[in-house]
């Protein structure tokens, strides 16, 4: 399979090794794919469907309908774009991992959907576009997720050419990875080159992680986490700052990440003799693995009435969506991950990044649905954490 860049020329799939493959095979697994099982929900629209079809009590802030929600909060044209500050780019979903939360449905079967060169320089031209463009002034962080980014062939070098931008690099990491002899060397090699780490954690207990992202990840993770310390990230260093990022386990919203922030820092503290910087406390998306898991226990309808009911109107300002762009494994452009992987492409004349325009982006206007309520409930919930 392969896919035109901005110049006509074509990218294809990158060429994985069987030990890179045996690697991935060998981390902790709580579920499988919806792509590896074929079920109905691996389709988005089957997702944007299922959410559509929940029937809902509207309550004193919300109408159910996002769109109607925007205007009454005063959006009456939409979703507008601020300045572009952070270039997103999902480099693959290819995982270690299955975890039953994921909103992207990685995994160890999703070989397939990992960037290739062609498509990493292309993501590089468009980052070149913007800086030289005299509104692209506010670009300032390349945030590189998945799947596991690192298991993609070409991730030291994007990290490397975006440092060399002057450009703050935050790798979303699982933690795990860093367990597997391929990549240890990397705590010291982020270090080096001032990368973020933003660690995925779902509780601080053994517990709450193992039950939503499989057995053996949390033994795996407080290692990870003591291996980041040992390079120096932890320690309040701004060139090495380690951030973990938690969802609820259950249909529950997220709790205040201030206070939480505090209780974890004492509690990895106390048992671990581990640090980090702060945390990130996030709503998870009702969609993919998570949507699924919200329909086999009953709990959609009553997780879709808690955003509702939380739905708070200044949490919109700070969404990501606005100050984002995304970019999918393939090159192609979204306003947010969470539309990348419902596949609704974002409103602009062109559809891959090599192609990027940033006066049309800037002109767009971002397209919403109902998943857009656990952006927006509570204290808000995005890449960086709360938004109000």
């Amino acid at each position: 399979m392969a896919f035109p860049d901005g110049d006509g020329a074509a990218f294809s799939l990158p060429v994985l090794s069987a030990e890179l493959i045996a690697d991935v095979m060998d981390g902790p697994k709580q579920t499988t794919s919806l792509y590896g099982r074929r079920t109905p929900l691996a389709s988005p629209d089957a997702q944007l469907s299922a959410l559509e079809g929940v029937a809902l009590d509207i309550g004193p802030t919300s109408t159910g309908s996002f769109h109607r929600d925007l205007v009454a909060s005063g959006w009456t044209e939409g979703l507008l774009p601020a300045p572009l500050e952070v270039f997103q780019i999902n480099i693959g979903k290819l995982c270690n991992m299955t975890c039953r939360h994921c909103h992207v449905d990685s995994g160890p079967d999703r070989v397939e959907e990992n960037m290739d060169l062609g498509a990493v320089d292309a993501c590089l031209r468009a980052i070149d576009h913007i800086q030289a463009h005299e509104r692209g002034g506010s670009l300032h962080t390349v945030d590189l997720t998945g799947g596991a980014p690192e298991l993609n062939p070409h991730f030291e070098y994007l990290v490397d050419e975006c440092v060399a931008r002057g450009l703050h690099v935050i790798d979303r990491c699982n933690l795990t990875i860093l367990t597997v002899r391929r990549y240890k060397h990397l705590p010291e090699w982020f270090a080096e080159r001032g990368v973020e780490v933003a660690c995925s954690l779902p509780h601080y207990r053994q517990l709450g992680t193992d039950a939503q992202r499989g057995d053996g990840t949390y033994d795996k993770s407080i290692r990870a986490i003591r291996a980041l310390n040992e390079a120096g990230y932890g320690q309040g260093d701004p060139d090495k700052i380690l951030t973990l990022v938690t969802n609820p386990v259950g249909s529950f919203l997220a709790g205040a990440q201030d206070s939480l922030e505090d209780e974890w820092k004492a509690a990895l503290d106390r048992n671990h003799g581990i640090q980090f910087d702060r945390l990130f406390a996030l709503n998870n998306m009702p969609m993919s693995r998570y949507l699924e898991w919200l329909v086999e226990k009953g709990q959609l309808d009553v997780y879709m009435e808690r955003l509702l009911g939380a739905f708070n109107p200044a949490t919109i300002d700070g969404l990501m969506c606005r100050n984002t762009v995304s970019v999918g494994w393939d090159g192609k452009i979204y306003d947010c991950d969470f539309n990348q992987q419902l596949e609704m492409d974002a409103a602009v004349p062109f559809a891959h990044v090599g192609e990027f325009d940033l006066g049309a982006w800037q002109a767009r206007a971002v397209k919403t649905a109902r998943h857009c309520y656990g952006c927006t409930a509570g204290a808000g919930s995005s890449c960086g954490g709360a938004t109000a």
